[in-house]
């Protein structure tokens, strides 16, 4: 069981790190400190955090690969990963961003992830 779950566990923790790298210098410019930071500042801080996205991404997929003895194949992995970072993304966004509203629009894109992953699951 811990086969299946470790690597998703690894993608959630990967992901998390990868939004903040992605999207948390727009938020972090709000900070007293990050006022006068150039975009230079900002590029070097998301590589930072880029680097634990990768110590947690890799050992996902590795983890996570039927190649490597995992339970998943290549496409189920890639799909996992992306529903993983829109439920991440979907997190962050009402945690730090929250003018941002959850519409029913969204809630139809995200069935229709769900829908996908049950198609690349399915036998």
């Amino acid at each position: 069981m811990i086969r299946y779950i470790l690597p998703i566990l690894l993608l959630i923790v990967s992901n998390v790190f990868m939004i903040l790298a992605w999207y948390g210098h727009l938020k972090i410019k709000e900070w007293r400190w990050f006022e006068q930071a150039g975009l230079l500042t900002f590029i070097l801080l998301s590589w930072g955090l880029a680097f634990f996205e990768y110590c947690f991404q890799v050992p996902a997929n590795k983890l996570g690969f039927r190649g490597n003895g995992g339970p998943y194949s290549l496409l189920q992995l890639k799909v996992i990963q992306e529903v993983v970072t829109l439920l991440v993304f979907l997190g962050f966004s009402w945690l730090f961003f929250k003018e941002e509203s959850f519409r029913m629009n969204h809630a139809i894109g995200l069935f229709f992830l769900v829908l996908a992953v049950y198609f690349i699951f399915k036998k």
